[in-house]
């Protein structure tokens, strides 16, 4: 297939939001092909979040198009559209927002029947073996440590093989150990899933790592 004919795996078109009794946010067009792993740009307060959440089906834009791996988002019913992020969307917060009540291993099962998928007990031996968690899937999420919450966290994003991963500042209040490790963890699953990585961040050590950036350009 000839470059120019590869459906970029993120695409937003002319896309606007208002915030309730807030300001209206207008964001540049952003196309991501497939394996163009993509930093989002911008200060703190610049809208970084709303986008990354547009992106991923959590927050309806007022105007434009958004979609994900050739799917119109918001052209789908509430229920279409809540099993597609499921499947196809990996999402990673700063923090790891795991159920509390819920093991490691039940964290993902809800993962997979929430995305419409059976459970699939292989496949979650899989990843977590990938991740060097396969001694914690029993455990609950107040046993684990920080670093084994962010990478149950990663398991719980990658486990239906999404077409994109977004991570919302993974590196925010980190050493610069730490930065390096999550940054790394995120690389190599991404490649390891055949996923896009979509990472919003205002740190500038993610830079040296990811070499494509869009930068976020909204006018008022």
């Amino acid at each position: 297939m000839h470059e120019n004919t590869i459906t970029p795996v993120v695409r937003l078109n002319d896309v606007a939001y208002q915030y309730p009794q807030g300001e209206s946010l207008r964001f540049a067009d952003l196309e991501v092909p497939p394996g163009q792993h993509t930093l989002i740009l911008g200060d703190s307060g610049s809208g970084k979040t709303t986008l990354l959440h547009i992106l991923s089906g959590l927050l309806k834009p007022g105007d434009g198009t958004v979609q994900v791996d050739g799917q119109q988002l918001y052209g789908l019913p509430a229920r279409k559209l809540d099993a597609f992020r499921g499947q196809r969307i990996g999402l990673i917060f700063q923090e790891a927002h795991l159920v509390k009540s819920l093991t490691i291993k039940e964290n993902l099962q809800i993962a997979q029947g929430f995305a419409g998928a059976k459970i699939n007990n292989d496949r979650i031996n899989e990843v977590l073996s990938l991740l060097n968690l396969v001694d914690k899937a029993n455990n609950y999420p107040s046993k684990l440590s920080r670093g084994q919450l962010q990478r149950a966290a990663i398991a719980r994003a990658v486990i239906n093989r999404p077409a994109i991963l977004v991570a919302d500042e993974p590196t925010a209040s980190l050493d610069d150990r730490n930065t390096s490790s999550v940054l790394e963890l995120l690389l190599t699953q991404a490649e390891e899933h055949h996923a896009t990585l979509i990472v919003a961040t205002h740190d500038k050590r993610v830079k040296t790592r990811i070499a494509h950036a869009y930068q976020m350009g909204i006018k008022q």
